[in-house]
């Protein structure tokens, strides 16, 4: 009986579902579709996470200002003349017109202890020196004083406590400075030596530079004069500013008159007069920013101005830099923050501004409802401390985490201190809290985007055309060895391929500079020779060569072209640059860095090759024969196919490795960083490095 050919395959059907062959290759298909349907959305999940923990570390940046009110309670003394708050905001201490130096609990308003001043002068003007603590006091004699606070930490019981004291470091004695009394007085004191300069009522300004000498016997200092000068001026300075070295002292008077004088051969010369304020405006404080480069000018109508020295023609000028304004009432108070270019100003009718100089930020303002005469904060910028008239104090917990990040300060120019224009420059830190941080976003942009560039166009035509020859013109036997072999490059450490660019690659490319840029021109023009001369090579020598193996004829052409660049740069570079390239660019105007965008290039190009070739190699390849097979078979070409048939169906693959790559180009790290030599340069010249 014959069975059809239908009635066998039903058959044979119903035999594998009572084996329940079905069953499992149905369970096996719900399995892989659930299973990969699950892994995909891990991977959306886990991306997502991954930007919300970003944005939950990076938010905080950009978290603003606030203070909160904390204690209120009434000082001690009614009229002060200089007010402090020590590191950790638990003490605050001030001293009175008297000479009577209070220490205060900052949570309770209690005292703490008090001592006078060992002059018995009257006191008429008191400054800060440094950022430890040492102040000078001037007096209606004539004289001065350095004094400082002592704070001692203790465990009685286990409890914390701190002892408060006042210490003379240069012993209890006051020293003459002027014939009359002292008006205005400031000073600073470096590693070796102290500058004292003072306003005396005769309108004269004395000024004495000591050496600093240490004891033998104990640990005291002693001051040694070093030289002594008065200064005459033509209006009445009410604000004296002076720097360490010295270098710097700022004579200013209300009106805005401004006499600079600078520190040369042992002598104050003037260096510059100008006005600091327009027509009709008052100068109403006047203090440094830390450092001591930038002046911040308070005037009567509300605006703090920041000032500094900038060189032009390598001449050194006050220039104004920014405004801030606080309100439309005359600044009575400033006063900078200790580790960064912060600062707290304050005007006649109570409002309290916090601002941040290189971010150009009012950060937060605050009423305290009277006039201001005592203003301080902490070391750590997180206890602030005011004192009105009628003595009533408040006491503020300051989050002020971030002041200098800014969108201006990220993307746009900022004017730092010490610098002759606005830059865009990305400094993070530096050995002293003096230091203007600088966070531009812009160099490390450009930096990236740079080094991605050069590095794509040395690695996109060597990892597509070298995939499309892989794919679909070599022979499977020698594809099977190259591939692999290209892929494997992958493995090496970016660590180790930096090492290499910036300790080996890096000095030869410097020393044959003109070699290296003929084998990018030779090499090209060699292949493409060698391809038209096999093209036109007779059969009995093309055939001697399988087809598929024609690209292993190119190693000696490369090796030979390699060699001949550099035998024939020399001789070149002797010719055109008079035997130094490098050099001969610099005297044209053209920057030559040892550690260039050239060299990254090459070198991240060797890393970016493996992943665009693998990618567009498996792309061509996996292109449908029967599409090739077709084309070829109505008549066309191999490269009419490759072309018009290959390269359209595998784009998107090719355009997947593209950003791929782009995107392994422009997350490379070591590369760049060891490569480059880390230099914040923002142009495209290829023999210059970025950051």
């Amino acid at each position: 009986m014959n069975i059809s050919v239908k009635d066998k395959t039903r058959a044979l059907l119903d035999q594998q579902t009572s084996s329940g062959k079905h069953k499992r290759r149905k369970f096996n298909d719900l399995l892989a579709r659930y299973g990969i349907a699950m892994g995909g959305m891990s991977v959306i999940v886990a991306v997502v996470l991954i930007c919300f923990y970003l944005f939950w570390v990076v938010l905080p940046i950009f978290k603003p200002a606030h203070i909160e009110l904390n204690k209120e309670y009434s000082w001690q003394q009614p009229e002060i003349q200089h007010i402090g708050v020590e590191e950790y905001g638990e003490i605050a201490f001030s001293i009175d017109n008297d000479g009577q130096m209070l220490f205060v609990d900052t949570e309770t308003g209690s005292e703490i202890s008090s001592y006078d001043l060992s002059s018995s002068a009257q006191l008429t003007d008191i400054a800060q020196v440094d950022l430890k603590g040492l102040m000078v006091a001037g007096f209606d004699d004539g004289s001065f004083q350095l004094m400082g606070q002592k704070y001692a930490i203790s465990y009685p019981n286990d409890t914390r406590k701190i002892t408060a004291s006042v210490e003379y470091p240069f012993g209890e004695e006051a020293f003459e400075l002027a014939d009359s009394a002292i008006k205005v007085i400031n000073a600073k004191r470096w590693e070796d030596g102290a500058i004292i300069a003072a306003v005396t009522d005769s309108g004269e300004i004395v000024a004495k530079v000591y050496s600093l000498e240490e004891s033998f016997l104990d640990d005291g200092l002693s001051l040694e004069e070093v030289s002594s000068q008065t200064i005459q001026l033509d209006f009445s300075a009410k604000y004296l500013l002076v720097t360490e070295g010295p270098d710097w002292l700022y004579a200013i008077g209300e009106q805005g008159q401004t006499a600079v004088y600078r520190y040369r051969d042992g002598s104050w010369q003037l260096h510059e007069k100008l006005q600091l304020t327009d027509q009709g405006v008052l100068v109403s404080q006047a203090v440094f920013l830390l450092g001591q480069s930038s002046l911040l000018i308070g005037d009567n109508q509300g605006n703090i101005h920041q000032w500094f020295q900038v060189r032009t023609d390598n001449v050194f000028g006050l220039k104004h830099i920014r405004q801030f304004n606080l309100s439309e009432q005359p600044i009575t108070q400033i006063i900078p923050e200790a580790r960064r270019k912060g600062f707290i100003a304050a005007d006649v009718q109570g409002e309290i501004g916090i601002f941040y100089a290189t971010s150009e930020r009012l950060l937060e303002t605050a009423s305290f409802g009277q006039s201001v005469q005592g203003l301080a904060i902490n070391s750590r910028s997180n206890k602030l401390m005011i004192v009105g008239q009628d003595a009533a104090t408040n006491l503020f917990v300051v989050e002020n985490e971030h002041p200098e990040i800014s969108w201006s300060s990220l993307w746009n120019k900022v004017w730092y201190e010490s610098y002759e224009e606005p830059t865009f420059t990305w400094q993070s830190s530096a050995s002293t809290n003096d230091f203007e941080s600088k966070f531009s976003l812009v160099p490390l942009s450009f930096g990236t985007l740079k080094a991605a560039f050069y590095a794509m166009l040395f690695a996109v035509p060597l990892a597509i055309f070298g995939a499309i020859f892989t794919a679909y013109f070599m022979a499977p036997k020698m594809r099977g060895m190259v591939k692999p072999t290209v892929e494997i490059m992958e493995a090496l450490p970016t660590v180790i391929l930096g090492f290499l660019a910036g300790l080996w690659l890096a000095p030869m490319v410097e020393e044959n500079l003109m070699g290296i840029l003929l084998i990018l021109i030779l090499l090209p023009m060699l292949t493409v020779l060698f391809g038209i001369a096999w093209a036109n090579a007779p059969d009995a020598i093309k055939h001697r060569v399988p087809d598929g193996w024609q690209a292993a004829l190119l190693f000696p052409i490369i090796i030979f072209g390699t060699l001949f660049a550099f035998w024939l740069g020399e001789p070149l570079e002797a010719v055109m640059f008079d035997g130094n390239m490098p050099a001969w660019l610099n005297d044209h105007g053209i920057n030559y860095d040892q550690r260039n965008s050239l060299v990254v290039g090459i070198a991240m190009g060797f890393a970016v090759i493996p992943t665009i070739f693998s990618i567009t190699e498996d792309a061509i390849f996996s292109v449908p024969k029967h599409l090739t097979n077709g084309s070829l078979a109505l008549g066309a070409s191999q490269w009419q196919t490759l072309t018009r048939v290959v390269l359209p169906t595998a784009s998107p693959g090719i355009f997947s490795a593209l950003m791929i790559g782009l995107g392994r180009a422009v997350g490379e790290t070591m590369i760049v960083l060891m490569a480059t030599g880390n230099t914040p340069i923002m142009d495209m010249n290829i023999f210059e490095g970025m950051r």
